[in-house]
């Protein structure tokens, strides 16, 4: 991809879902990770009453391993909640746990782990779930698994000095152009020049910064990003900026622009939520993960709905390519009590009550049957969809 920070904006395209092919040809559980579609139309298919028909709260929509972890509030304060929201909507909360279940069954498949351990993370994952419906605003957690402890230690430990050495590979002020920062035409340089002096901008980002009143900001740098898999083929923008205030040195930050599509999750009947895509996922965002949807501003670039998020150095995903046996059921209960807690928080006492109990049956001899057989069902078929994936990839590669 040499020579790739001179794209235009019309040969792109090729590109990147040349990249989104490849990353999903890595292995089963990266296939699992970029193709939701195939998760909502297996879900289509199904019969009424094959899942349990949960309140209608703001769900995640996406709820893979890779969508949680350590995120930090505008107070530096830092928690495991979810962290991708683009497919979020209100809908049934138990199309967070079926999802859950198979990226984690597919991580530990990746883990060469047997079937037995699969079995186990999606009983204790049931529990865990259960657990984080009880007390949605308490302190209590399970134990935390390895993979967690250490990604929350690095997270409370980082600075802008690590986002910049991470993301720019230098603390110097601008966006080093190569495989993942291409150059942005006249027209997008225009567009985000303009966005970064609305107002709405510039009070989001001095306020996470501490500013406000007569402090000063402007874009210095912008790219194209070249991030994620289910994002590729969609606007996407890193933009640094400066902050000068009267008598504190300058500061800079880093902010994510992301283009919000419509979802693939399905909502509930009757379920209100905003029509624009970006308020949606805003509004998703501030129900589900408070310290991540309190940093986000919805907006119009280019004529697309965007989200505008400004990048902390806590905010890391939990990538685990390795499972050991008793770290992946760790895993399970504790991921699962994270999103347990972000859906009971939506909930009146009584509807959480209720729902556990619903979640909970047929749970006495292992995971709940409409769990089970849904993930199972759905494991195969994301080993057939990868397999078929990577054939027509080498047959792409070979032509």
């Amino acid at each position: 991809m040499a020579g790739v920070e001179t794209v235009s904006r019309a040969g792109r395209e090729r590109v990147l879902e040349r990249q989104r092919t490849l990353k999903m040809a890595k292995s089963a559980h990266a296939y699992v990770r970029g193709n939701t579609l195939k998760f909502y139309e297996w879900l289509d298919g199904l019969p009424r009453g094959t899942l349990p028909e949960g309140p209608a709260v703001w769900i995640c929509g996406d709820c893979h391993l890779g969508n949680l972890g350590p995120l930090a509030d505008a107070d530096g304060n830092v928690k495991i909640q979810i962290r991708d929201l683009d497919q979020t909507v209100i809908g049934n909360p138990a199309h967070d746990l079926v999802r859950l279940g198979l990226s984690l069954a597919s991580a530990a498949r990746g883990s060469n782990l047997p079937g037995v351990v699969t079995s186990r993370m999606l009983e204790e994952m049931v529990r865990g779930y259960a657990g984080g419906l009880v007390e949605p605003d308490g302190n209590e957690t399970p134990p935390e698994p390895d993979a967690v402890r250490t990604v929350r230690r690095l997270a409370l430990g980082r600075h802008w000095k690590h986002l910049a050495r991470e993301r720019l590979k230098d603390v110097e002020p601008s966006i080093p152009l190569g495989r993942r920062f291409w150059a942005l035409d006249a027209e997008e340089r225009a567009a985000l020049d303009d966005l970064f002096r609305r107002n709405g901008v510039r009070e989001l980002v001095l306020a996470l910064n501490g500013r406000g009143g007569e402090a000063r900001m402007r874009l210095l740098d912008a790219a194209y990003w070249m991030k994620g898999c289910s994002s590729l083929g969609f606007l996407r923008y890193a933009a640094l900026v400066r902050i000068d205030g009267d008598e504190e040195k300058r500061r800079f930050a880093l902010v994510d622009l992301k283009e919000a599509v419509v979802a693939a999750a399905p909502p509930a009947p009757g379920a209100k939520m905003p029509d624009d895509p970006a308020e949606r996922v805003v509004a998703g965002a501030r129900a589900l993960s408070p310290n991540l949807g309190e940093r986000m501003l919805p907006v119009q670039l280019l004529g697309k709905p965007v989200v505008v998020r400004e990048l902390l150095p806590q905010d890391l995903k939990l990538d685990v390519d390795q499972f050991s046996r008793e770290e992946a059921v760790q895993a399970a209960r504790y991921l699962a009590h994270v999103v347990g807690r972000a859906h009971g928080r939506q909930m009146e006492p009584a509807v959480r009550a209720e729902w556990r109990k619903t979640t909970m049956r047929g749970s006495d001899d292992g995971a709940p049957s409409w769990l089970w057989s849904s993930v199972v069902e759905l494991a195969g078929r994301h080993e057939v969809g990868y397999l078929q994936h990577c054939r027509s990839y080498a047959d792409a590669e070979a032509a």
